[in-house]
């Protein structure tokens, strides 16, 4: 684990209750392993900060955004706040090499995962809240997200994944049938998560998971095109 002094430099903030900063970076696979209360982990300020990011980015995009309509407000917001997104910033802020987590998690890549850095992201995002109230947590949210934001307005940021799949289907054949099963779904009522796999003609071409199903067809979908047999 890094010092935090070089994290609360990274994004501009410094906690002065820093048993929020350490609960906002304490991984669920982390307090199980070491018998801590749920508390101890980062799911519940996870909950707050994904609402809050939601809320900030939005009104951000109706501010520079004056002529759009609701659907392309709310299209661009969802690049923006998106898993892969969010996890692209808490990389560029080197936030999984803070995070505690399980040694089994840790062993199988948990400090690269898009899910668990966007998750925490997002944690990060609620106890700053928490700590120094809405207007710094809208502040660190619009210096570290700036780019996507920018990039967003400008129609750079959009992954369609799941168009981007049914076009390279449709470019081999016309008549095919695909559909999008849940496999799973886990956690809580306020914090699930979805396993989802998309079939083509019956056959498990890609499998993915998310906080919700959209974004878990969506990585289903990334993952077919990733294998490349399409």
């Amino acid at each position: 684990m890094r010092e935090v002094t070089e994290l609360q430099g990274r994004i501009g903030y410094e906690f002065r209750n820093e048993t929020l900063l350490r609960n906002a970076l304490t991984h669920s696979s982390y307090s199980a392993e070491h018998r801590l209360d749920y508390s101890s982990n980062n799911e519940r300020l996870e909950f707050i900060g994904d609402a809050y990011v939601d809320a900030v980015i939005g009104a951000e995009l109706f501010g520079i955004m004056k002529d759009a309509p609701e659907g392309v407000l709310s299209k661009n917001r969802a690049d923006v706040v998106r898993e892969e997104s969010l996890a692209d910033v808490a990389r560029s802020i080197n936030l999984g090499d803070y995070i505690y987590m399980g040694k089994g998690e840790e062993a199988t890549g948990g400090r690269r995962k898009d899910s668990i850095l966007a998750d925490s992201f997002e944690a990060l995002i609620g106890a700053v809240i928490l700590d120094g109230g809405y207007e710094a947590g809208r502040r660190v949210v619009l210096d570290l997200l700036h780019e996507k934001i920018e990039m967003a307005v400008a129609g750079k940021l959009r992954q369609d994944y799941k168009t981007m799949l049914q076009e390279k289907l449709q470019e081999k054949e016309h008549n095919f049938k695909m559909k999008y099963n849940i496999v799973s779904e886990s956690g809580p009522d306020h914090n699930k998560t979805f396993t989802i796999e998309v079939i083509v003609n019956s056959v498990v071409l890609g499998t993915g998971s998310g906080k919700s199903k959209a974004k878990a067809e969506q990585a289903a979908a990334k993952d077919a095109l990733s294998k490349g047999v399409i």
